[in-house]
């Protein structure tokens, strides 16, 4: 045999992609740069920004994008940012969108709605952000009659559309009301809204605007994956040179909200195919998402770890949350296959990025050594949440425990992964297992499958098969199940001494190569590695002395009593005591 085995190791990226996206929906297609994404699945798209998380983390490995479609019925995530006060001396605006810095300057002029139009052009200035702007024309745009009780406002006959944010003005409406949600009724039409503060309308003709101190943001692509969005101001406080200007005042919501819609993956996953994609990073975490990728990935005779494809992978996923939350979920999945990461729920990050990471890290390492840890790795891009708001000792080991990845901020604010968990907890019956709780373990076995594939499928590709003993002539194309399983332990030796598994010795003792007494052309193979193991927790007692000779009179129990030999003459210096 003359040549090694070639690792094809591709990772694919799912996500949505917007409406001016170029490529069909659902077909895998090999991305090489940022410009691509952006030209295939829509500049700003989910899918668009994965890559662009992606490639600040892997520059060298093969990577594929599959967009899906806009769900059917779905509706964009939307928020509203606000301009309340204007500035009284000149400054800057750090905005943050979905973790991204859009520096805005205004100046200490300039009217609310002057700030209001910065912040437009500065969101035009970047073309790639998973958003876009509209500065409110400060004109009505929909007209009702309305009628109040409290903070409550039924409408009727509307014409037009009103929207959450949308300013009220009519008789009995105090100056400064706005729309903050719909309880009921048509979207946008007849129904009972909720204001900001209290009315006292009744059947009052009302007219509603979007004033010019206010932008709407709304996400470039339809679906659930919008509200992921986050928004802050000022990250990196004073201390980074951040602060608002004097007199400024604003308002912005935590995230966007209102998208709804969730991709169906059924078509993708039947366009894949047979193409091995090595390690997939996925961003939705519902139910049934993952059970698709689950039974795609899975076990079974069908699934791709199963003996009819054996393609094997990892599919990888990210997940915010309050801590209860999280553990929660965590104890309701229990897949060897799939690994999700756990963040908290104010990391300014949005999921779809930082899992388009955690693959980028994932697949470089792994296809260079797929038994050493991926502990102490950063995920570039990725923006951790704030010092009080980051998971403790106890937590991130509980989320461990309940089958999710975790990740730790290092010095530097550089968030890392800190354990490959996958979400396997629990085996057949129930009971408590760890045989794949590490991505690790399957990346491994992965590896030697391949390995111990490739040796026999070069060595014996057209063999005759005959029992151990047969004397058959030199030249022969025979090969004896004694023959195969010294080919495995030479196969074993070399995985040994390229840092895969350990203990040849006891391979040898319990490794079974036969002839299938039903099948004579077949041979069974009983192949039992010893995985090499991880460096990753580091246990010490530490019992300290002040000093190991204190109290110690020499001159009354003689040297002797410290080196164990013959009492030194006196004088002599005590060498060797420590």
């Amino acid at each position: 045999m003359a040549g090694l085995p070639t690792l094809h190791q591709r990772s694919l990226l799912v996500g949505a992609m917007s409406a001016a996206a170029t490529h069909a929906p659902d077909v895998p297609i090999a991305i090489g740069t940022q410009a691509q994404a952006d030209y295939f699945f829509g500049k700003g798209s989910e899918l668009s920004r994965m890559f662009k998380s992606f490639f600040k983390n892997n520059f060298a490995n093969e990577v594929w994008g599959a967009g899906v479609a806009e769900p059917v019925g779905a509706t964009a995530a939307s928020g509203n940012v606000v301009v309340t006060q204007p500035p009284t001396e000149a400054g800057t605006i750090h905005l943050y969108i979905g973790g991204q810095h859009i520096p805005i300057n205004v100046g200490a002029s300039d009217t609310t709605g002057q700030v209001a139009t910065a912040i437009v052009d500065a969101l035009d200035r970047h073309p790639d952000l998973p958003v876009t702007g509209v500065q409110g024309a400060g004109t009505s745009h929909a007209t009702a009659t309305g009628t109040a009780a409290g903070v409550d406002l039924t409408l009727s006959a509307v014409t037009g559309t009103v929207a959450v944010g949308d300013t009220v003005s009519g008789t009995g409406v105090p100056a400064g009301t706005y729309i903050v949600s719909q309880t009921s009724g048509t979207i946008g039409g007849a129904g009972v809204y909720v204001t900001n503060q209290a009315t006292t309308a009744s059947a009052a003709a009302l007219s509603f605007s979007v004033p010019s101190n206010q932008i709407t943001l709304t996400c470039v692509w339809k679906g659930i994956g919008g509200n992921d969005i986050h928004l802050q101001t000022n990250y990196y406080g004073q201390l980074g040179g951040e602060q608002t200007p004097i007199g400024l005042t604003m308002t912005l919501p935590t995230s966007l909200s209102g998208g709804t819609g969730v991709p169906e993956f059924d078509t993708l996953i039947i366009n894949m195919g047979e193409t091995e994609f090595e390690y997939v990073a996925m961003p939705y975490t519902d139910s049934t998402s993952l059970k698709a990728w689950e039974d795609e990935y899975g076990f079974s005779d069908t699934g791709r770890w199963g003996w009819q494809r054996q393609h094997f992978g990892h599919v990888f996923s990210a997940k915010r949350g309050i801590y209860s939350d999280l553990i929660n979920f965590g104890l309701t999945r229990n897949s060897g296959v799939m690994s999700i990461m756990a963040f908290e729920n104010v990391t300014p990050s949005p999921m779809y990025e930082a899992v388009a990471a955690y693959v980028a890290k994932a697949q470089r390492a792994l296809t260079n050594d797929p038994a050493r840890p991926l502990q102490t790795l950063t995920l570039e891009g990725v923006l951790p949440a704030a010092l009080h708001d980051r998971f403790d000792f106890i937590e991130i080991n509980s989320l461990a425990m309940s089958g999710l990845a975790i990740q730790k901020v290092w010095e530097g604010n550089n968030v890392r992964i800190a354990r490959e968990q996958t979400t396997y907890q629990l085996n057949s019956y129930g009971y408590g297992d760890d045989a794949y709780e590490l991505v690790t373990t399957l990346a491994t076995l992965a590896r030697l499958l391949r390995n111990q594939r490739h040796a026999i499928t070069s060595k014996y590709p057209r063999h005759k098969l005959a029992n151990d003993g047969t004397r058959f002539g030199p030249g022969q194309a025979i090969v004896t199940p004694g023959i195969i399983k010294a080919e495995l332990i030479a196969q074993y030796r070399m995985d040994e001494f390229n840092g895969l598994v350990e203990d040849t010795r006891n391979f040898k003792r319990f490794l079974l190569v036969e002839r299938d007494p039903n099948n004579p052309n077949r041979v069974n193979v009983l192949y039992p590695p010893d995985l090499i193991n991880q460096l990753r927790i580091f246990a010490v007692l530490a019992q300290f002395r002040l000093q190991y000779d204190r109290g110690i009179d020499v001159e009354i129990i003689g040297a002797s009593g410290l080196t164990g030999g013959a009492p030194l003459p006196p004088g002599a210096p005590l060498t060797g005591i420590s």
